[in-house]
């Protein structure tokens, strides 16, 4: 990381959420199931909904009914989707934090760049009603001075405005912020902004390599950075 910034720790870490700090599928892939047998469909299973997260809750259940009510390409029925996006929610709301985990090296990596004194912002797609009792159920909310949700602001990753808004709050510049994350939305938001963009190879990237869209560093987990 270090390499970024001619030798020295970046100001500010922005970090996504999904697919690069926790491994969230776990519990979206039980609402997206519990959605689709309420509604009398069958459950589509952790491995489908790994290639559909990323991009926010209401592009998962959309994909998640295109899948089932083959409306490729044809307008999905608003009320058929708003009946399955209120139980998405309702189902995901009750458990965030159950069957989660933490990635391998982030308590390290976090407790790190605590201890350097490196101020840190989470900047995720998902909506702010799951993030806030997921960063709290992994007791992770106190390492950032910055919360932004996929419905903080009027538009989300891969638009630049919430790592721009971020960098405001913790008071750094694209030259001493270092995005980090796990899709294309990240990287896309952070050449935009204009800040180096590491990238994690586990999370979720609909199916694609994130190498392949050349980030300024891989790492295989987050406490390599600091190596």
């Amino acid at each position: 990381m270090r390499k970024l910034f001619k030798g020295e720790l970046p100001q500010a870490v922005l970090f996504d959420l999904d697919g690069t700090l926790i491994d969230s599928v776990p519990d979206l892939g039980h609402a997206v199931d519990r959605m689709l047998q309420r509604m009398g469909l069958v459950p589509v299973g952790e491995t489908a909904v790994r290639q559909w997260v990323g991009n926010g809750a209401q592009m998962l259940v959309k994909r998640a009914l295109v899948r089932h009510l083959n409306t490729e390409g044809a307008v999905l029925n608003p009320a058929v989707f708003d009946h399955a996006y209120q139980l998405f929610l309702e189902f995901y709301r009750q458990k965030t934090a159950e069957r989660s985990v933490l990635y391998p090296g982030v308590s390290e990596c976090l407790l790190q760049l605590q201890a350097e004194g490196v101020k840190m912002a989470v900047v995720t797609n998902k909506p702010m009603q799951f993030t806030t009792p997921m960063l709290d159920g992994f007791g992770l909310s106190g390492y950032f001075d910055c919360i932004l949700g996929g419905d903080s602001l009027a538009v989300k990753k891969p638009d630049p405005q919430p790592l721009q808004h971020a960098m405001k709050v913790l008071g750094s510049t694209p030259q001493t912020t270092l995005m980090v994350g796990d899709s294309v939305n990240d990287l896309q938001a952070a050449r935009a902004a204009g800040c180096p963009v590491i990238c994690v190879p586990y999370g979720y990237n609909h199916g694609n390599n994130i190498a392949d869209s050349k980030p300024d560093m891989m790492v295989e987990q987050l406490d390599h950075m600091l190596r």
